[in-house]
This record gives structure tokens, sequence and C-alpha cells, in this order.
């Protein structure tokens, strides 16, 4: 056991007043040891639009994107929440991320009504498709950068359904081997935010060593409420010749396909010394 592995914070973060949060080392990332992986606050973003989105009986986020203005550093964050409108079956929300008294990060959600609704037998695409591997059926996966630091390889449990992390297109499970929020479980929305935003990561066709790939947004799209505690990105890397790119992932859970995450890609040549 590794002196990390001895003295992992209990949570990504924990509350300080009812909109101020600490981060933990466990939200860190693979670019930088100051800066998170946007996957923690994009999820803690999440749970505060979603806090917003019940009060006016609106359970399922249907849509998230976030829009990644700046790293977000290991520091307290503070998230305020607006309501830009709400309708009979849905409401637009946004949200502002916080640090070091700068903007981060901004983020809109859809989140919409929920009702029972019977569909009929034979629809193209149904059932949903599965992933052909189960997360328990599946073989542990290590990030690359995993050991180097206490971070995200430490928050989340990876397990592979095809293919290998950073090594072209793969399908991935995720799990969180701790709460997003010190005491809370964390929702199955937060629990997809959390996971969505590695597929630049899982699927990288490019050397990390020698390339960056950043992200600078994610937009995530549910067609029903997860399920579960494991989340699956089938996820692809598309790279143009312009220092341009995209991520795209296909969304599973334990029942099946519940949705898709893109992410637009910056690709720079890292200059090693």
């Amino acid at each position: 056991m590794t002196t990390h592995q001895k003295t992992l914070p209990t949570a990504a973060y924990h509350a300080l007043d009812a909109n101020t949060y600490q981060s933990s080392d466990l939200t860190r990332g693979p670019w930088h040891p100051e800066h998170q992986h946007a996957g923690p606050p994009i999820a803690l973003a999440c749970r505060a639009l979603e806090a917003a989105a019940r009060e006016h009986g609106l359970t399922h986020l249907s849509r998230l994107t976030a829009n990644l203005l700046r790293p977000v550093p290991i520091s307290p964050l503070r998230i305020q929440v607006s309501t830009d409108y709400v309708g009979r079956n849905a409401g637009h929300f946004s949200a502002q991320l916080f640090a070091k008294e700068k903007e981060v990060a901004r983020f809109t959600a859809l989140a919409q009504r929920e009702s029972n609704l019977a569909l009929p037998e034979g629809l193209p695409g149904h059932p949903l498709a599965k992933v052909q591997l189960s997360a328990e059926d599946s073989a542990p996966s290590i990030f690359p950068f995993a050991g180097r630091h206490v971070g995200y390889s430490d928050l989340v449990e990876t397990r592979s359904a095809s293919g290998r992390i950073f090594d072209g297109p793969c399908a991935i499970w995720f799990r969180l081997q701790h709460p997003l929020l010190e005491g809370e479980a964390p929702s199955p929305y937060q629990r997809v935010a959390v996971a969505a935003d590695s597929g630049n990561g899982v699927s990288a066709i490019l050397d990390i060593k020698q390339f960056s790939f950043v992200n600078s947004d994610l937009t995530i799209n549910l067609l029903r409420r997860p399920v579960g505690e494991w989340i699956c990105l089938d996820a692809r890397t598309y790279l143009g010749d312009n220092g341009c790119g995209l991520a795209e992932s296909a969304l599973y859970d334990c029942a099946g396909l519940v949705g898709r995450a893109t992410q637009s890609l910056a690709v720079r040549a890292l200059h090693l010394q």
C-alpha cells in the first residue's frame, strides 16, 4: 500500500456553507497538479442544478452543458444558480462556478417533468442497447497517470468492457469509490457527470507525454434517469488537422443506453525539454 492510499480524503468535496465547497485532492486531474479534473466540479454544479429543478417538480436532468472557462484550482468553490425559465413540462437553469473570486465555469441545464408512459412494442432501436460486458464481468483498467498523486484515479474505479484506457476507442465502466460530497450519496446524474468528462482521456489516440488534448466544454444528453452505481463510456476521439477535435461517448448503465456526451478538444504538441 502506498503512502497516499493510507491518507486518501474521504470525499471529493465537503460543504463550507450552502453554496461553498472545499475541494480535496481526489479532484486532481492529469494535466497540472494544482488543477482539478473537470468531472468532479461539473458533478458539483449538476447537484446544485438538480436541487433548483426539484423545487419546480422537474426531476429528470435531460441536458447539462458545461463551458469550462479556466482551469479549476483545487481550492474552495462557490456555485451560483439561476432559474431562467420554467414551463409546464420543462425548465431551463444556469449556474456559475467561482474559484478564488474568478468565474471558472458556466453551466446550462434542461430539466423535465417525468411521467409514466407505456411504449408500444417493436419500436426501432428498442429495447435499448446494452454494453456487451457488464461491469461485474469486465476487467480492472487503470489510468496511466494513476499513482503519481492523489487524484481523480483514486476517486473512481474503472473497468474495461472493450479496449484499453488511453489507447483509442474503448468502453470503460466507471464507479465512484468515494462520495462526491462528504456525508451524501451522489445522485445518478452526478455519477454520470463525474465519468462523462473522461471521454477524451479514455479514448485518447495521442500520447499524453507528447500531446495535450484538453476539452473546453462538455455536453451530456440523457434520455432517461440513470440507474445503479456503474456508468459506461463507449468513447471515440476524432481529430482535425487544425488543432481541434471531438470526443464522443455513448453512455450506458446496467439497464442499457442512457445518453450521449460530447467534448470539444484543443490539441497541442507538448514542447519537451
